[in-house]
């Protein structure tokens, strides 16, 4: 992986541990609307796909969203989660062990790093700063800043665009499946962390080129010291 020269990350579940807030912003939000409410851990297996998604299963109490759930109620359950998890502050997330160090070899090493998540784009400068490594990406993506989120490729496309690199140029990390697919989605290698968020799966079923149980392994893949 010597030629690797744009590395893009994931939020949730590679390098922060959010679902604590998310949990507390879901769980009150369903209830608000007389819903039974949800637990940390359902709310594990319900992350990774949007703030939509993840409201759409906290109100069905299952990953699948209820087909005959009312839109209305999604949308204002949506709004009503916005609030709440702004509310939270962030203060019960934490990064996992060896993110900011890794983020910072990386960059001191000259690679391009980039982040591509699905979270809403409005949440995350303040979680970055808040946590102290958004100075480490040039480039930040939300799930709102294209019409698709991964799996679809149109972010990672962007950023080959935008750096005029090659597919085989870029890495994508992440936990989830969707950050896997949305690799092989653009043609570019993926690197598949196993602490993180995946609806109760493997992150090696979905076949990433390397699975790691740390994110400091990503320091050897790409041949970069500590």
């Amino acid at each position: 992986m010597k030629k690797i020269k744009l590395i893009a990350f994931d939020l949730d579940g590679t390098l922060l541990d959010s679902v604590p807030d998310l949990a507390v912003a879901a769980d009150q939000a369903v209830q608000a609307l007389g819903y039974p409410g949800v637990t940390e851990v359902e709310v594990r297996d319900y992350v990774g796909n949007g703030a939509d998604i993840l409201i759409g299963r906290s109100l069905s109490r299952n990953l699948v969203v209820d087909p005959a759930l009312d839109k209305a109620v999604h949308a204002k359950a949506r709004e009503l989660f916005d609030d709440f998890y702004e509310k939270t502050g962030h203060k019960l997330s934490h990064l996992y062990s060896n993110v900011k160090e890794t983020l910072s070899s990386l960059h001191q090493a000259g690679f391009t790093l980039a982040l591509v998540t699905n979270k809403p784009s409005k949440f995350v400068p303040h979680v970055l700063e808040q946590h102290n490594i958004a100075q480490f990406f040039t480039d930040v993506i939300g799930g709102d800043t294209f019409p698709n989120k991964k799996p679809d490729p149109m972010a990672l496309n962007w950023l080959l665009e935008k750096h005029q690199v090659d597919a085989s140029q870029m890495l994508m990390v992440g936990d989830s499946k969707n950050d896997i697919l949305a690799a092989k989605n653009a043609g570019c290698a993926s690197f598949g962390l196993t602490y993180g968020y995946n609806h109760g799966e493997p992150i090696a079923n979905a076949n990433p080129d390397y699975v790691a149980d740390d994110i400091a392994q990503l320091l050897d893949v790409v041949a970069v010291s500590a």
